[in-house]
């Protein structure tokens, strides 16, 4: 089937799909609707072959298969993959947050500049305005106050005032576009920095937060929410693992507990175990950056105060680049209050894929299945086996990595997000934490960690077996698959955060789209420039102008009225006698014509008859 054909039937799958859910009372996204298309034809118990085309009966039974799933409310595995979405489609780095944070800004900002920067007052009212304007666009920009309250645009307007008053706008209305924006942004930063020194002085100040002693309060109490709702997700994880490590051992106990989805609830927990980590890592980042940043505000007031103090006038040149470090401190300080609040969101809202683990495993359920089970934590887990390590001696073709004996160890890619390989093969899909000390096994660029020096001597057997074994056990459960990192070999399931990561080779779906753009004429004011002159004669002409007239005391302009009032000269060339010399003069003689005509004095006959004569010598008598 051609790619577009084969886009047009996952299309129309993915549409009959919601309009279903719809119907039930579920409002499902695209998004979700096309993940749960994948992971249920990847399943092999379902019977799908990818390489064959889809018959009805088959989009019959797959609509039917993804609408189960889809309606099952009491699923944790549908509630992960609905976390994973999430935490993808609301999650990047914190750079893009805040690129995106700043890109946004400027679009609110964009028509108020405009306003700003094609404003062509002349009008005293007018004027008047775009000076409001100004005012209203610093406030919105920076967030230091609100543009509708009274005393805080009195304050900006008197900062702004005190470096740009309202005579210069005429000189600020001349130049280009451009520049006025740059000459915005300047001065919005040092008006910024000119009310941040009077609040801290105690003169002003109408508006601001006191931000550092906000995050101060801020961060702590985040962290503290994360370490709360981590270990109790870790405790949560821990009991699972408990249960499920006893009922690989005891196949009775695992018949048992198949209804209960056990396993799927420790899948579920442990994702969202791994968010929480990365979100509180942000988090510290956060931290660090902004006690950074305090620490280097309050020197930057103390040095400002110790420059200003005692003096009536201060060069600008010291002042305003001070000005300009305040205002960049405290948009670097409102940018981590930014992160810190998108990530406290984010958090919020993952802890609704959590509500399944109530309704299986309440506390009296629990304690039933905990009867005489011993839960260990990771980190006890690791201790059992610290000493137990591989030795290196009984394997001749594989590379094993020990801390002692390898730079970087801590910060090498383990596989499988570092759970035990050799485990989650033979166990039925259980989690264990890998132990590094025991030793990291290397096998085709890749790192693995194995739980016990067993696991590690019995993968190292047959890698390849065991490696196969994850991936099909990953396709049963999908959410492994991003929960594992399984994503080089489900390259259909890569999620949306590393999908810049991707190997070339990928192959990207076919899409269409209608689009249109529009392009404003004139963006820019014209930069024709008048005194442009292309010919260096003229050039050269001018230069000797300029520097004669620089000898000169007064200089006059001569028009055609006073034009015969001077001496007026013209320098000629006079004419001169010319002569040509040619070859020596010769001449050739020739004999002289001599015709005669006889007869013509008549005789006594009435008709006259002429005779020629010709007695002209020849030419070689001559």
């Amino acid at each position: 089937m051609p790619p577009t054909q084969a886009e047009s039937v996952i299309k129309n799958i993915i549409q009959e799909i919601k309009q279903e859910c719809a119907a039930h009372g579920e409002m499902v996204s695209e998004t979700l609707i096309a993940f749960m298309v994948k992971a249920v034809v990847l399943d092999p118990s379902n019977g799908f072959n990818v390489d064959r085309t889809l018959m009805k009966s088959d989009v019959q039974k797959l609509v039917k298969l993804c609408m189960t799933r889809l309606l099952d409310n009491k699923n944790p595995s549908l509630d992960t993959i609905k976390m994973q979405i999430y935490f993808d489609m609301n999650y990047t780095n914190r750079v893009e947050f805040l690129e995106e944070h700043h890109r946004v800004l400027e679009s609110r900002l964009g028509s108020v500049s405009r306003e700003i920067t094609d404003n062509r007052a002349c009008a005293r009212e007018e004027l008047e305005s775009l000076y409001r304007k100004i005012v209203s666009y610093m406030l919105l920009g920076t967030g230091l106050g609100s543009p509708t309250d009274i005393k805080i645009v009195r304050e900006t307007t008197a900062a702004l005032q005190s470096v740009f008053p309202q005579a210069e706008l005429g000189t600020f209305l001349t130049l280009s576009k451009k520049d006025k924006e740059r000459q915005l942004k300047e001065l919005t930063m040092i008006v910024t920095g000119i009310r941040l020194f009077n609040k801290d002085c105690g003169k002003g100040g109408e508006g601001i937060d006191d931000l550092p002693t906000l995050l101060r309060e801020a961060i702590p109490d985040t962290t503290h929410h994360l370490d709360s709702q981590l270990e109790t997700a870790q405790k949560q994880a821990y009991r699972y693992t408990a249960i499920l490590e006893k009922a690989a051992k005891n196949p009775l106990m695992s018949i048992e507990l198949q209804p209960y989805m056990l396993k799927e609830a420790l899948y579920n927990m442990r994702q969202y175990e791994l968010f929480l980590q990365i979100i509180l890592s942000d988090i510290i980042t956060c931290a660090q950056e902004a006690e950074m940043m305090i620490k280097q505000l309050g020197a930057q007031l103390e040095q400002l105060k110790m420059t200003i103090r005692s003096k009536t006038a201060v060069p600008t040149s010291q002042v305003f680049p001070a000005f300009i470090e305040l205002s960049n401190l405290w948009t670097s300080m409102q940018d981590e209050a930014i992160v810190i609040s998108i990530l406290s969101n984010l958090t919020s809202h993952l802890q609704s894929f959590l509500g399944t683990h109530d309704l299986l495993f309440p506390e009296k359920v629990m304690q039933d299945l905990l009867n005489g089970v011993t839960v260990k934590t990771d980190m006890c887990r690791m201790q059992e086996h610290m000493e137990d390590r591989v030795r290196v001696a009984d394997f001749r073709k594989l590379e094993w990595l020990f801390p002692e004996t390898t730079a970087n160890f801590e910060k090498l890619l383990i596989q499988y997000r570092g759970f035990c390989a050799y485990t989650f093969a033979t166990a039925d899909g259980l989690l264990l934490p890998g132990n590094p000390a025991i030793g990291i096994l290397k096998y085709k660029e890749k790192y693995y960690t194995f739980n016990t020096k067993d696991a590690a001597y019995s993968f190292a057997e047959n890698p390849e077996n065991y490696i196969d074994l994850v991936k099909e056990k990953a396709k049963k459960n999908v959410e492994l698959i991003q929960l594992l990192e399984l994503h080089q070999q489900f390259e259909t399931l890569i999620p949306y955060s590393q999908m810049r990561d991707v190997d070339k080779h990928y192959i990207k779906p076919i899409t269409k789209c209608e689009s249109s753009t529009q392009t404003d004429t004139h963006i820019l004011p014209p930069t024709c420039v008048r005194s442009y002159e292309w010919n260096e004669w003229e050039l050269r002409r001018k230069a000797i102008k300029l520097a004669n007239l620089r000898q000169k005391v007064t200089h006059s302009v001569q028009t055609d009225l006073s034009n015969l009032r001077r001496e007026n000269y013209s320098q000629v060339y006079p004419s001169k006698n010319a002569s040509t010399q040619s070859m020596r003069e010769a001449s050739t003689g020739v004999p002289r014509p001599q015709i005669y005509i006889a007869g013509l004095r008549g005789e006594q006959s009435k008709v006259t008859h002429g005779v020629k004569v010709n007695l002209t010598r020849a030419v070689d008598e001559t």
